[in-house]
């Protein structure tokens, strides 16, 4: 059997599908299609590729903005506590010392108000004051200054704060220090402190 009884493929190039050879017109349409194709998804992917950098520039600028603004409403609460604060100045005493009662009185009132204020407004934004007086010791939370006997407070736990901390959320701002009890002060019997050896 030779060569030519064979039918050509219909992919072999120039040759139809009934065996008859394709027409340059044919070819001319379908690689015109193909080119449109092409060029259609070209504009596509650089659309997209716009598209997709805009995106990323507005959300680096919303990103800038927030880190810049985000203490903002903080900052608005604040300025209650400095005007709270200047009106308990208006209010102090002269600075000669002479004042009236009812002038101390007043000066005082207006501190109290302002460190209400100022508390508020932490508590508003999630900053939590610690306090810790009879707790458990947490090193997590506080920081020991020193540790001495306390009466009626069991070893290991906050006889006193010597400075409140601070959280926000979970995490510490800053750690309450504190003076940790040993326990109760051992009894000693009378004498037992004064040396005899000399």
């Amino acid at each position: 059997m030779s060569s030519d009884t064979y039918p050509p493929n219909e992919d072999q190039p120039g040759v139809s599908p009934d065996g008859g050879e394709k027409s340059d017109a044919t070819d001319t349409s379908r690689v015109a299609e193909l080119e449109a194709a092409n060029a259609e998804l070209n504009d596509r992917i650089l659309r997209l590729a716009a598209e997709l950098e805009n995106t990323r520039r507005r959300a680096e600028r919303e990103r800038a903005d927030a880190s810049r603004y985000a203490i903002a409403a903080f900052a608005r609460d604040l300025l209650n506590v400095a005007d709270t604060f200047e009106r308990a100045l208006h209010s102090a005493p002269a600075a000669n010392g002479e004042g009236d009662a009812e002038a101390v009185s007043a000066f005082i009132t207006g501190v109290k108000m302002t460190e209400r204020s100022l508390a508020a407004a932490l508590e508003r934004h999630g900053v939590r004051k610690i306090d810790p007086k009879g707790e458990k010791f947490d090193p997590n939370l506080h920081q020991a200054v020193a540790q001495a006997p306390a009466p009626g407070i069991p070893a290991g736990h906050v006889a006193e704060t010597a400075q409140p901390g601070f959280v926000i959320g979970d995490r510490v701002l800053r750690a309450a220090m504190v003076v940790v009890s040993t326990g109760e002060a051992p009894d000693a019997a009378p004498g037992a402190h004064i040396d005899t050896s000399a």
